[in-house]
């Protein structure tokens, strides 16, 4: 029996280690790649493979969103080797409900035995009957965002709302955060270390000294060489600088 398989990844590198790998695993079709969870969707409704190798870790919808979303619209659900670099919890809780998953980076004979259990599953059982479970389990630990962000301007400290940020940046190793109505700085060293505390969904770093809101980006302009700013909604409208490795996040974003 040939299983048809659908890898799903943000990384292109990791998309091709793991039809690489694959391609040692005798009966197996790659049938498709998805580099994001809005395309996994399409194309799990589109494909109907039997077995989706599926990235927790994504921008935007999420492996868990994925699956969320196929619940949602009644769509049959493929069986699911999780790939993740999640804490020991969440391996657990794969575990638990008797899920498989890969650890990253990927290893040939990790990959191999994923698919004979996939196989042996999908041979003597039904669609996968503990993936709800299993997402309710992960998302109710999942640490959630604060709403609010502490800035400092003027001498003041003013807590804002997230879906009011426009964009951050640093400069000199501090950070400048502005809103719709406010400039100020943040108590964070790190770009990293404010996005860690943004909703995911919505941050996004277009540039390793910028942070967007991608909801507050007015236009995006052209630049050159096949480069893009983006215009951002705050009373300046500033624009913000896109690097060459984000541009290809902003085509999918945006369908460019």
């Amino acid at each position: 029996m040939t299983l048809s398989v659908l890898i799903v990844d943000d990384e292109q590198l990791a998309r091709n280690e793991l039809a690489f790998l694959l391609k040692g695993v005798g009966e197996v079709q790659v049938v498709a790649e998805a580099r994001n969870g809005v395309e996994a969707v399409q194309l799990i409704r589109e494909h109907a493979p039997d077995l989706v190798f599926l990235d927790v870790q994504m921008p935007g919808l999420d492996g868990f969103g994925v699956i969320k979303k196929l619940m949602d619209r009644h769509v049959p659900l493929p069986r699911f080797i999780f790939a993740t670099a999640f804490d020991q919890y969440a391996v657990r809780a794969f575990e638990v409900n008797a899920i498989d998953y890969l650890l990253k980076p990927f290893d040939k004979k990790r990959v191999a035995a994923a698919v004979q259990k996939a196989r042996e599953r999908i041979e003597t059982a039904g669609p996968e009957d503990k993936l709800d479970a299993l997402v309710r389990m992960l998302e109710s630990q999942k640490p959630q965002p604060a709403s609010k962000i502490l800035i400092k301007s003027q001498g003041r400290m003013f807590l804002v709302d997230q879906k009011d940020i426009c964009f951050a940046s640093i400069e000199d190793g501090v950070i400048t955060v502005v809103t719709l109505t406010l400039e100020g700085h943040s108590n964070c060293r790190t770009l990293e270390e404010l996005l860690a505390a943004l909703d995911p969904a919505t941050f996004w770093r277009a540039h390793r000294s910028f942070l967007v809101n991608i909801n507050r980006i007015k236009e995006v302009v052209p630049w050159f060489k096949s480069s893009y700013q983006l215009r951002m909604g705050d009373k300046n409208q500033t624009e913000v600088p896109v690097s060459r490795a984000q541009t290809k996040r902003l085509r999918e974003l945006f369908g460019l």
